[in-house]
């Protein structure tokens, strides 16, 4: 799909180095706007919305900051991890605000399966429907959240 220029400067943002190290499309080749559209599309797939996975997101983030950096059991069957990294970092979309560097593990004890996100993606995936480019670091996979997650409509 043709790429607003709008989408292409915040493209230009996420590359490596110029917010992160690491940037926000990993080694994806698709256009920004390709990844939003193949994201939105993989969720809303499910019955899900964006908002629906951020706020469990954040919902499993606040219980386990509760740890202080030690693991919490949360519904019973996800072992939480919240570490803080100290700092802030700005949301590639230049939103106003700065989001705090804390990752944030998730392991279903259920299945095994872990996942893990940052504060800056919860914002994203709620503000924006960007889980950030395949081979990211710090890429969310949508179809991983829900399923490690037990997110249902």
């Amino acid at each position: 799909m043709k790429q607003d220029p709008r989408l292409s400067e915040i493209e230009k943002n996420m590359r490596p180095g110029e917010i992160s190290k690491s940037g926000f499309l990993g080694d994806d080749e698709r256009k920004l706007v390709d990844i939003l559209l193949d994201d939105g599309q993989a969720v809303t797939a499910l019955n899900l919305n964006h908002k629906i996975l951020a706020d469990r997101m954040e919902e499993i983030t606040a219980k386990g900051r509760e740890g202080f950096g030690n693991p919490v059991l949360v519904d019973g069957y996800l072992e939480v991890i919240v570490e803080d990294s100290r700092g802030t970092i700005a949301c590639p979309f230049q939103h106003m605000g700065m989001y705090p560097k804390e990752n944030v593990k998730v392991k279903n004890i259920k299945t095994g399966e872990s996942i893990h996100w940052t504060a800056l993606n919860i914002h994203m995936i709620r503000e924006h429907g960007f889980y950030e480019g395949i081979g990211s670091p710090f890429r969310v996979e949508p179809l991983d959240l829900i399923r490690i997650l037990e997110i249902k409509k």
